[in-house]
């Protein structure tokens, strides 16, 4: 009876507070929303340590990318939905053919150091990842050595592609080097020139310092850009200061050395949703939990039949794996397209858990059960001819992958399926195991970061199931045409309704077992105003809004706020 009284008292409060404010509001003027005002720093807690301040070199560093988010810019930016937008770059044209892709720089941005942004900026950076010395990734360079970049005038300049590419713009969002001030630097002098620890950019924080604590950089001071191209920022200082760890991090938070934490671990959650004083914003990560089956075995054949792909799917409660193994940081799989985005089918739905369906599926597909065998039985495991439903399945050592594998044996077990886990060093999974198809049944995930457009091409088309990335084998003439198409035709209208017609073949044909997407957490204080944080190509894309972000506000003054009166003729 208390409860039900309290929730009575509560519910009457509430009522009365509501019908407060209704007299307030109809019987007084009409207040304004606050209004942002330029003012006020902000510290946010970064777990690891800072290499070098270059756009083109911090591919392997999520410490570099968060704060190059913040100084540089690049000719596009990706919306939350993966679209292409205007950043550096005015407009762009691109051919029919989509092999010439030609950019109008705006006129108006400017360097730091308050050096107008031309043509020849955009031609020595997108050079150095053309040089044979360039020390980045490898298939990065080996793409750029397709591209010709011409000059067409200070503001204009194009890339020549020799052959069709639609997903070309993915790769124009890195963030300009300033050609005035490296001319004639190569790639891999570019490693360790002084330009790194002096940044100059073209984004809305300028590099102010850095924090040093005992002979070492303990941190990065930022100010606002007073002649940023799309307005200055309202705060006047970021700061961002690295830790050893997580648990490091979140002290730092206690002691208010930082108003923000740059990333909450499964296992920090707990205590952060405790904490009354921080805003915690979640967001879907670009990557995918996922276990190839090896359609190709020569002993395990069975993968090639649809029936088992599909009963292997849907014997599996995702969502309480989710819940269970990933502790609810995660989203229940429905495509290999991410979903929120402008490829994304929206009519698409994850297959449900329905452990009888998919009992009677392999039942249909002549595989039997022994006779009187018992649920959780040794002897309980299905059988076709002198074949058994039995398989290895090989995932990452550590967590949460151990906790994802034994849920998946014990799921598959309840149908008939004996599954034994082969623990692999993470390392190795791929040298070992997907690229020479050296396994039968593999738990990883896919790995999307930093490509706002799908292009399920390399995972998915035929002629990646030998030598490519398409580690399972998986061949289907329908899918490799759409995906054929949807990757040299510009219109985006066309290629979503290629890339709809692909999940939904996806979903019906169970190539491999999609299971979840892993989620992002992130944790910062209250005062912070105007954070929106959408789904995430790169965890530095919480950075998105940041121009935005605000401490200080104003309200306004009656006469600014009053409705203009209209004389009567």
């Amino acid at each position: 009876m208390r409860r039900i009284r309290w929730q009575f008292l509560i519910l009457l409060g509430g009522l009365a507070l509501v019908v407060a404010l209704l007299i307030g509001r109809s019987s007084g003027p009409d207040v304004a929303a606050p209004e942002p005002v330029t003012g006020g720093s902000y510290a946010e807690a970064l777990v690891g340590s800072l290499v070098r301040l270059n756009p083109v070199l911090d591919s392997l560093n999520s410490v570099d990318r968060d704060v190059d988010r913040l100084i540089y810019s690049g000719l596009v930016r990706f919306d939350d939905r993966g679209l292409p937008r205007p950043d550096l770059a005015e407009s762009w044209a691109i051919s029919a053919d989509a092999t010439l892709y030609t950019f109008t720089l705006r006129e108006d941005a400017r360097w730091h150091d308050g050096e107008p942004v031309t043509s020849d900026d955009v031609i020595y950076t997108f050079s150095k990842l053309q040089d044979s010395d360039y020390p980045g990734p490898p298939d990065l360079n080996a793409f750029w050595q397709d591209v010709n970049i011409i000059r067409l005038d200070d503001y204009t300049v194009q890339f020549q592609l020799a052959e069709p590419f639609a997903p070309f713009l993915d790769y124009l969002a890195v963030g300009l080097l300033p050609d005035h001030l490296l001319r004639g630097v190569s790639a891999s002098d570019l490693i360790d020139h002084p330009f790194n620890l002096e940044p100059i950019g073209t984004g809305p924080f300028r590099f102010d310092d850095f924090i040093v604590e005992d002979d070492s950089i303990v941190g990065v001071s930022l100010v606002a850009f007073e002649d940023y191209f799309q307005g200055r920022p309202f705060l006047d200082r970021f700061e961002f200061r690295f830790y050893p760890s997580e648990v490091a991090a979140w002290e730092a938070y206690g002691q208010g050395e930082v108003q923000g934490l740059g990333s909450i671990s499964q296992q920090l959650l707990p205590e952060v949703l405790a904490s009354p004083d921080l805003n915690l914003h979640t967001a879907r990560l670009p990557r995918v939990g996922i276990v190839f089956l090896n359609i190709k075995h020569p002993e395990k054949t069975f993968f090639s039949d649809k029936k088992v792909r599909q009963a292997l799917l849907m014997a599996v409660n995702r969502q309480w794996l989710v819940d269970r193994a990933l502790n609810g940081q995660g989203l229940v799989a429905s495509g290999p397209v991410l979903p929120g985005t402008w490829a994304y089918a929206d009519d698409l739905k994850p297959v449900p858990f329905d452990r009888q369906r998919a009992a009677d599926l392999l039942q249909s597909a002549e595989w039997e059960l022994p006779l009187g065998a018992a649920p959780g039985g040794a002897e309980y495991v299905r059988s076709k001819g002198e074949e058994t439903l039995t398989f290895e399945l090989a995932y990452p050592r550590g967590e949460p992958y151990e906790s994802i594998a034994r849920l998946l044996v014990e799921s598959w077990a309840a149908i008939g399926a004996r599954v034994e886990l082969v623990p692999v060093d993470p390392q190795a999974l791929l040298e070992d195991y997907l690229e020479p198809r050296a396994f039968q049944a593999v738990l990883t995930e896919i790995d999307l970061t930093r490509s706002p457009d799908p292009d399920p091409y390399p995972f998915w088309h035929d002629s990646q199931a030998e030598t490519g990335q398409n580690y399972g084998g998986f061949t289907d003439r329908n899918i490799s045409i759409w995906l054929e198409r949807a990757r040299t035709i510009p219109d985006l209208q066309r290629r979503a309704e290629l890339y709809r017609n692909f999940q939904h073949r996806f979903q019906d044909q169970v190539p491999a077992l999609l299971l979840y997407y892993p989620v992002y957490n992130y944790a910062i204080d209250p005062q912070i105003q105007g954070v929106v944080m959408g789904p995430l190509f790169d965890r530095s894309d919480r950075f998105a809004t940041v121009s935005g972000w605000y401490l200080r506000a104003r309200r306004p003054s009656a006469a600014e706020t009053a409705l203009p009166t209209t004389a009567t003729p």
